[in-house]
């Protein structure tokens, strides 16, 4: 375990639990405070302060990097030095150049690599992407993802050169992949238009973004995200097809509420506000966030053989998307996706939007009125007119 910090901590607790014979072997920390720590909550018999030492622990077979972003690309060519199988938080780079050569480095080395993307992995979102994958809503006309909460936990995400942006990259990273999932990974994102703003925090970078992703298929991704809101970590998706729409709430209002005045401070959930008056506990964080679906499918991919669902390639994807969203946000214009790496579907045409009634007429809309007949709206194929018909 690259990193003893918050993530790190998230991750261990997933790892040494779920597939019940994953084990965290050494631990490299920036701080020896912090490292031994580490290495005491969850029993691990080698701790470091340097980072190539604990890559190289001859008991380590895979490297999970829990790092400041600015860090990753460094850990990543420690472990392609090693020829260790790697897996690391999301984002992969700073931006889309660091994470072209991550990803070009470990892909020449030849080994195991995986991107965290937990939000990816909650059950509500693997339901969710099994019903629009099996054709439940249709053809994916749009795909939503909004994550806000008042903030992150460590200073350097707070810090420009460290993290490399704000809000945007820090949350939107999850919410272009999840979209991405939804209107298929094959389909190419073109082009980002977004607004972002510094509207609270002290800070150089964004606290506030929303963005419009474009699909060469004519689908249209979107993003919200914020370090400024208030009232804890809100995860919705929204999806809507040509057959159907689903909205999901992975966190915040997930259907447990308590109420309490205080007087037994405890821990409420990731980023609760407070542990008084009304609150919103979650019943099994590690699962509601996907930490444990996403480490069965990175170690049972490794073991396989087999790429995860999430990997470097999809993290460089993400970073070329989010580089995208940074410049529109400054010209105020759609600015293109600039993919040096494509392995999706070329060329693709946005689907017909017309259906037929029959050979005089395309279908508008078909409903039942309230007296039990049905009303269609028509329009003529060759004049254009547009005319309703009810019928019994």
């Amino acid at each position: 375990m690259l990193g003893s910090g918050f993530i790190g901590r998230f991750y261990a607790d997933s790892i040494q639990a779920h597939r019940s014979k994953d084990k965290i072997v050494s631990v490299y920390s920036r701080r020896e405070q912090s490292a031994r720590k580490f290495a005491e909550d969850y029993d691990v018999p080698h701790w470091t302060t340097e980072m190539e030492a604990a890559v190289n622990h001859p008991d380590v077979d895979m490297v999970c990097i829990a790092l400041p972003n600015n860090l990753h690309e460094a850990a990543v060519m420690a472990c392609v030095k090693a020829k260790k199988a790697v897996i690391t938080t999301k984002p992969l780079g700073r931006n889309a150049e660091e994470a072209k050569r991550m990803l070009e480095a470990v892909e020449k080395a030849g080994i195991f690599n995986g991107y965290l993307e937990d939000l990816c992995y909650t059950p509500k979102f693997l339901k969710t992407l099994e019903s629009v994958q099996g054709g439940a809503l249709g053809r994916i006309l749009w795909a939503k993802s909004r994550e806000t909460h008042p903030g992150p936990h460590s200073e350097w995400f707070w810090d420009l050169e460290q993290a490399g942006g704000g809000c945007i990259l820090d949350l939107g990273c999850h919410c272009v992949e999840i979209s991405r999932n939804y209107i298929g990974k094959d389909i190419k994102p073109i082009e980002v238009m977004c607004w972002a703003e510094t509207q609270v925090k002290p800070i150089p970078a964004e606290d506030h973004a929303i963005a419009l992703v474009k699909y060469e298929n004519g689908a249209i991704g979107q993003f919200e995200v914020s370090w400024t809101f208030r009232g804890g970590l809100d995860l919705r998706d929204e999806v809507m097809g040509t057959e159907g729409t689903v909205w999901v709430n992975n966190f915040l209002r997930t259907g447990l509420e308590m109420f309490t005045s205080g007087k037994g401070a405890h821990y409420v959930a990731e980023k609760a506000e407070s542990n008084t008056g009304w609150l919103f506990p979650v019943g099994d964080e590690l699962a509601d966030l996907g930490y444990n679906h996403m480490f069965t499918d990175m170690f049972n991919a490794c073991d396989e053989g087999r790429e995860p669902r999430e990997t470097f390639y999809d993290g460089y994807v993400v970073n070329a998307v989010l580089d995208a969203a940074y410049r529109s946000a400054k010209s105020r214009q759609w600015e293109p996706v600039k993919l040096e790496i494509w392995r999706g579907r070329e060329g693709v045409q946005q689907e017909s939007t017309l259906t037929d009634y029959d050979d005089q007429y395309y279908l508008i809309k078909e409903e039942v009125i309230h007296d039990g007949r049905t009303k269609v709206i028509l329009k003529d194929k060759q004049s254009g007119k547009v005319i309703e018909k009810v019928t019994a």
